[in-house]
C-alpha cells in the first residue's frame, strides 16, 4: 500500500485528490489513470486494473492510498470544530465508554470518526444514519496523526 498527502493548493479538495492519485498511479504503474467509475452506492473504482484506492481531503490537505487490496481512507483536521453530543448518537456502547474517559474527548470523537469513515469508504457501504453498530478502539493504530489531521487507513 502507497499513502501520499498534499496540501491543497488553488484546486478543490476532490481535484487534488485526483491530481494526487493520478500521480501515484503513474509512479506505481508507469500508466496513466485509468476511468473511474462509481460502484451502487457511490463508491469510486478502477474500470480496469488490481489497484484499488481511496481519497480523503480536508480544507487544507488531500491524502490518498493505493493498494492491491480494498482500502478505505479518511482525515480530519485536529483543529476542527466538533458538536460533542454527536458521541451519544454515533459512538456504540463500546466506543462511548472509551470516549467517556478520555482525557481530549474531541480528538477522542474524531477518531472514532476518521475510523467509522474509512471502514466505510473500504467496504463501500458509507456511512448512513448513525453509524453506532461499530467496535472500534480508541487507541486502533490504523489511525495516525499527519500533518496536524487524524488520517485513518483501513484495508
Amino acid at each position: 500500500m502507497i499513502v501520499k498527502y498534499l496540501p491543497i493548493g488553488k484546486e478543490t479538495g476532490h481535484d487534488a485528490g485526483r491530481q494526487l492519485l493520478a500521480r501515484m498511479y503513474k509512479e506505481e504503474t508507469g500508466c496513466r489513470l485509468p476511468e473511474i467509475l462509481l460502484g451502487e452506492r457511490g463508491k469510486p473504482y478502477f474500470a480496469e486494473g488490481d489497484y484499488h484506492f481511496s481519497i480523503a481531503h480536508t480544507k487544507a490537505m488531500v491524502f490518498c492510498a493505493l493498494s492491491k487490496q480494498p482500502v478505505g481512507i479518511d482525515a480530519e483536521d485536529l483543529s476542527r470544530d466538533v458538536k460533542l453530543a454527536l458521541a451519544e448518537k454515533i459512538l456504540s456502547p463500546y466506543e462511548y465508554a472509551q470516549y467517556e474517559k478520555a482525557e481530549d474527548k474531541r480528538k477522542a470523537l474524531l477518531t472514532f470518526w476518521v475510523l467509522k469513515e474509512a471502514a466505510g469508504k473500504l467496504t463501500g457501504e458509507g456511512i448512513n444514519g448513525y453509524p453506532n453498530r461499530t467496535s472500534f478502539d480508541l487507541a486502533d493504530t490504523r489511525v495516525q496523526v499527519i500533518e496536524n489531521h487524524l488520517v485513518a487507513i483501513i484495508e
